[in-house]
């Protein structure tokens, strides 16, 4: 899908000449657009909203059977995370150019397509703790992502300073690979038959690779904190079984370019089908929606709030592995659309965990009778 989106705010540019002729202007105005040109192609976060169009909140994070109880011990899942997406602009700016004496209007048109590619392997090592705190079960879970990110963005300028017309065009290329934002996690979960409901905050501690001159990265550069809550029902009769949590993102400033990312709003649901005790199908989604402006002095471009959505298949295995521990692969896929001012396309997530398995109930014996 290609975004479109109109920039309706006016900006000052002065350049630093006091008396120069109107052929200055003109080359002015000409480097104020190339500079523009270059802020795009070298950083796709102009045109996007949540800086660089990158939440904190990976959408779909959150899936089936999200709320359950689990078995007290560690885990351990390993998350293999893949998404192409891709994104379009044409901003209409209004701009004026202030040389000395000499002032102009630009008038301008950026057009643009940025296509990025991620392949993201997260490690999960988990901890599910016996005493109940609250009344719940808590849990506490470290998410240590290990990647590639490839990038690339052309664009082009065309526009006019009073009468005079011009066009400049320009494209970069980026990848980087590397550790991404380490995530710490602290859950609670409550249990009421068929019910289930989860409580959780976690954030991100910003020690990826990333550079703000990059167009590719696999760190955010600043901090954010989440949180939120779900539900699970699940009927181990029936095999039925629907979770949803909600949740909300507070973004701290990037120190670096200035920028703050406004507040986040996500929603991850699963729906799905335990066709026999261990095969499970079914379908997940998800609604992503920002719900309040970017800031900062950073800021370029104003408020510009992104959403997104996606829906798709998933289907998930139980099975043994030994007496004491269990294992789980899930694959999901989700497909993007109605997104606005943030990349979208299709990404697709393979889960795989080792947990404690639930204690196996001792077999009845029978009653010895002595005479």
């Amino acid at each position: 899908m290609t975004h479109h989106r109109d920039l309706r705010h006016s900006r000052v540019l002065t350049s630093a000449g006091r008396s120069a002729p109107r052929t200055r202007a003109i080359r002015s105005g000409l480097a104020s657009g190339a500079m523009a040109l270059a802020a795009v192609a070298s950083m796709a976060k102009v045109s996007l909203a949540d800086e660089g169009g990158v939440s904190f909140w990976i959408p779909g994070f959150f899936g089936s059977m999200a709320a359950t109880p689990q078995q007290p011990g560690f885990s351990f899942a390993a998350i293999n995370y893949y998404t192409s997406v891709s994104a379009g602009a044409d901003v209409a700016a209004s701009r004026q150019v202030t040389s000395g004496n000499i002032t102009a209007n630009l008038n301008a048109n950026l057009s643009g397509h940025l296509n990025a590619n991620a392949d993201l392997g997260i490690a999960v090592p988990s901890y599910v703790f016996a005493p109940t705190v609250l009344g719940g079960q808590a849990a506490v879970a470290l998410l240590v992502p290990f990647g590639r990110n490839n990038a690339s963005v052309d664009a082009t300028l065309t526009g006019a300073l009073g009468p005079i017309p011009f066009t400049a065009s320009g494209g970069r290329s980026d990848s980087v690979t590397g550790f991404g934002d380490v995530i710490p996690q602290f859950s609670l979960r409550w249990n009421a038959g068929v019910n289930n409901f989860l409580t959780y905050i976690t954030g991100d501690i910003p020690v990826g690779a990333y550079s703000a001159t990059r167009l590719a990265n696999l760190g955010m550069g600043h901090s954010a904190i989440d949180a939120g809550g779900g539900y699970t029902y699940f009927n181990p009769q029936t095999g039925h079984e629907f979770s949803a949590v909600l949740g909300f993102t507070y973004n701290l400033e990037n120190p670096t370019t200035h920028y703050q990312s406004g507040v986040d709003m996500h929603l991850d649901v699963g729906a799905s089908q335990f066709v026999t005790k261990q095969l499970q199908l079914g379908l997940v989604g998800y609604v992503y929606d920002q719900i309040s402006c970017d800031s900062g002095s950073g800021d370029r471009l104003g408020c510009f709030e992104s959403q997104v959505m996606g829906i798709g298949p998933q289907i998930g295995y139980v099975f043994p592995i030994g007496t004491t521990l269990q294992g789980y692969v899930n694959v999901k896929a989700y497909k993007e659309f109605d997104g606005d001012h943030r990349p979208d396309g299709w990404n697709a997530w393979l889960t795989f965990s080792i947990s404690p398995a639930a204690p196996t109930p001792p077999s009845p014996t029978k009653a010895m009778i002595t005479k």
